[in-house]
């Protein structure tokens, strides 16, 4: 007891993980689209446009060229300005150049969040004097450049490969009562947990002060038929609190526990009608729960 794939093998994003599970996934670089390309002598291309999550990521493209190219991401906003301005200087900064390239896995860190494209420039020289701007290296004047090269890009998503199905988990109310506070002792018969370290949500609202406690049940039992003493059920439970009016507080168990009894009683003696309100809330599994882990035997 204790207190993306995103697509085209754009980003390693912070996966989000089912709560409170092992998680034994597996993951991997998977082919997803492809495509070829068409480049003249000295000619640029611009692939597809990444997206990284908060933090940037990683990408993993294949890459397979019948003559030498360099590949490089620049930023995407840098991109469609000089696309926009066709006749002004380029003017990109290029992050992850590869130089030389004819058969090749390429990988780049993304700094950022800041969208990137990546793009490929033929390093043969053109046949004829090419100006640098830009409208001459994209425009209609490209078919000047001879012979082509052919140009696949493999693009990769980081997919779970092993193990992706896990049990999902979720917080379900398992107790919502307003009853009137008496000398005797409330006892409510919680639950099992059905996982290690299940959380458990306990609000108290109360006019006068009580003790609240998470017991194993077969301890409870004891205390309510007096067989052991409530002060030493209360130090064999790390989940309690003294003198609670009102309270949140949380508490985790293990498989291992056994069931759990919510165990209440006043601090002090009174003689008028006191109600008092107790929710209880906890994780519990709700799809794939056969994966998860067999209860020990007692």
């Amino acid at each position: 007891m204790k207190h993306l794939s995103v697509f085209a093998a754009v980003l390693i994003c912070a996966l989000a993980v089912t709560a409170n599970a092992q998680d034994n996934r597996v993951f991997d670089w998977t082919p997803a689209n492809a495509e070829t390309i068409t480049m003249e002598s000295a000619s640029l291309h611009a692939g597809r446009v990444y997206h990284p999550a908060a933090g940037g990521g990683n990408l993993h493209v294949g890459i397979e060229s019948r003559y030498p190219v360099t590949i490089a991401m620049a930023w995407a906003d840098e991109w469609n300005a000089a696309m926009q301005y066709p006749d002004a200087p380029l003017n990109f900064s290029f992050l992850c150049i590869k130089e030389h390239v004819t058969s090749t896995i390429y990988e780049c860190h993304l700094p950022s969040e800041r969208p990137m494209i990546i793009t490929f420039r033929d390093e043969r020289r053109p046949e004829k004097p090419v100006i640098s701007a830009i409208s001459v290296i994209l425009g209609p004047g490209a078919r000047q450049f001879i012979p082509t090269s052919d140009v696949h890009i493999q693009y990769y998503s980081w997919n779970c490969v092993d193990n992706c199905i896990l049990p999902e988990f979720h917080w379900r109310r398992i107790l919502n009562e307003k009853y009137e506070v008496t000398v005797a002792p409330k006892v409510y018969s919680l639950m099992t947990p059905d996982h290690d370290e299940q959380e458990l949500s306990v609000k108290i609202k109360s006019p006068i002060p009580l003790t609240v406690a998470l017991l194993p049940s077969h301890l409870a039992d004891q205390v309510y038929d007096k067989t052991v003493s409530l002060t030493d059920a209360l130090n064999q439970t790390g989940c309690k609190e003294r003198g609670v009016q009102k309270m949140s507080f949380n508490c985790t168990f293990n498989v291992a526990n056994g069931s759990q009894t919510l165990f209440i009683l006043p601090d002090i003696t009174f003689s008028e009608h006191k109600k008092a309100n107790v929710e209880v809330n906890t994780v519990k599994c709700v799809e794939h729960c056969y994966l998860l882990s067999s209860p020990p035997n007692p």
